[in-house]
């Protein structure tokens, strides 16, 4: 491409060659700069683009399940990678997943074949000039992490990631947990309160103890904040410091009892609607499985459907709420695009997504053009009310999507069970999003 072009993408994961096809699909030029192989990442082990890290899944096909009706959604209108991915499904049951090689040569495939779309190899140390997006991921190049934060601000650009376990509000058992703030402070109970008896508490420590963690990476020194320490270095620390600590029971009553416990682990609204609920104070390196069976041994929490589990790792991501508008570029600068991890969504599809998500923006912006309304009622558009941080009560963090981040149905859907509010929940979510295609496909045309 000897012209300049009309984008830029950095970034050449899944975020970003979504935004590049999009693009160049509808006549576009992009240019697409990746760093390899010139440089990698960490955590890459490869030169090919798109290339699947973690796993080779793609998870739930199941519309019921929020990212089986998000990869719907994205088949609806026309994601690139998700035409990839299904060119190249491996079987998996009720889920969706890839070879991982042919993947890639895939994306490599589609993206070789659209005349408007340049590849360059290149470090990008600098935010380019002109219309550009930047889809590079959670591990963003140290030079171009540094011209960032300049940009941002650093305390709105986070390095270094802990969060706690979310939890389903459905599957917590409302007998045995209750609703109080300590002292009963504040007009309304936003903490939820699971009683730990004092051999209950010691089962827990030593399961905490004891629980497979994940390693650190080379790249991933634990250098942990006094104020944000992961649970089971707490324990670390001696048998009892969870006790004086987030388990601390101090201004609790049990209504079963009307005592206090020995400990209480405290849950905290994570959103307005209260379908989902934080765990106080459990950033954590156990492995998933382990989180789930340690958790579980809780009073209450036999049942505990995870929302989102714990984590601590090395992780580059932007204070979207307050950084990104409402069309996902910066506050204060028009030209400059994010998609991908990097804004704080989580996982293949997400990431994906998101690339969809401003590739529209973009065009738009091209085409001189505005878009209709993506509805908050579906999946896409539950990603994006995510990212503007609406309905949260807590910290905004990273999080894939789940039903907890969708509107709410009509009072009246509230009284079906689990499983009928799910499939309404997808039924609606299908129906607005091809209303919404229907009108804002002819826009960006």
């Amino acid at each position: 491409m000897s012209q300049t072009p009309e984008v830029t993408v950095v970034g050449a994961g899944l975020a970003g060659c979504e935004v590049a096809l999009q693009l160049a699909r509808r006549g576009v030029k992009v240019r697409l700069i990746e760093q390899k192989p010139l440089r990698r990442t960490p955590a890459q082990t490869s030169d090919a683009i798109c290339e699947l890290v973690c796993s080779n899944s793609f998870r739930s096909a199941n519309v019921q399940n929020a990212i089986g009706l998000l990869k719907w959604e994205m088949r609806h209108v026309g994601s690139a990678v998700l035409q990839a991915a299904d060119a190249n499904a491996v079987p998996a049951g009720d889920a969706l997943a890839v070879d991982r090689d042919l993947f890639s040569a895939e994306m490599e495939r589609l993206c070789a074949a659209e005349p408007s779309l340049e590849r360059v190899s290149a470090v990008v140390e600098s935010v380019p000039e002109g219309l550009c997006v930047i889809a590079t991921g959670p591990l963003t190049g140290s030079e171009l992490a540094a011209d960032l934060a300049l940009r941002t601000g650093r305390d709105s650009m986070y390095f270094y990631d802990s969060i706690a376990p979310i939890i389903d509000a459905e599957s917590i058992n409302w007998d045995i947990v209750w609703r109080q703030s300590r002292w009963d402070k504040g007009e309304s109970a936003d903490y939820a309160n699971v009683p730990l008896s004092k051999d209950e508490y010691h089962a827990f420590v030593t399961a905490l103890a004891s629980g497979e963690k994940v390693p650190p990476r080379a790249f991933e020194e634990p250098k942990y904040f006094e104020g944000c320490l992961p649970i089971e270095v707490m324990v670390d620390r001696g048998p009892m410091t969870l006790a004086f600590g987030p388990l601390k029971p101090v201004g609790l009553t049990d209504p079963r009892t009307g005592r206090r416990s020995f400990a209480v682990v405290q849950l905290r609204m994570e959103n307005c609607e209260g379908t989902a609920w934080n765990m106080v104070g459990f950033q954590t390196r156990l492995k998933y499985p382990e989180q789930k069976r340690i958790f579980t041994s809780l009073p209450g929490l036999e049942k505990a459907e995870f929302l989102r589990f714990g984590s601590v790792h090395r992780n580059t991501y932007l204070h979207a709420p307050s950084l990104l508008t409402d069309d996902l570029h910066l506050v204060d600068s028009p030209d400059l695009f994010f998609a991908g991890q990097i804004t704080g969504v989580e996982g293949y599809v997400e990431s994906t997504a998101c690339g969809l998500l401003v590739a529209w923006q973009v065009l738009a912006r091209l085409r001189g053009v505005e878009l209709p309304v993506l509805p908050k009622t579906t999946a896409l558009g539950s990603m994006k009310r995510h990212l503007r941080g609406e309905g949260l009560l807590s910290a905004y963090a990273p999080s894939n999507l789940n039903f907890s981040l969708f509107e709410p149905l009509p009072e009246a859907g509230k009284r079906l069970s689990k499983g009928d509010r799910r499939a309404a929940m997808a039924e609606r979510a299908q129906t607005d999003l091809a209303a919404y295609w229907s009108e804002a496909e002819v826009r960006l045309r």
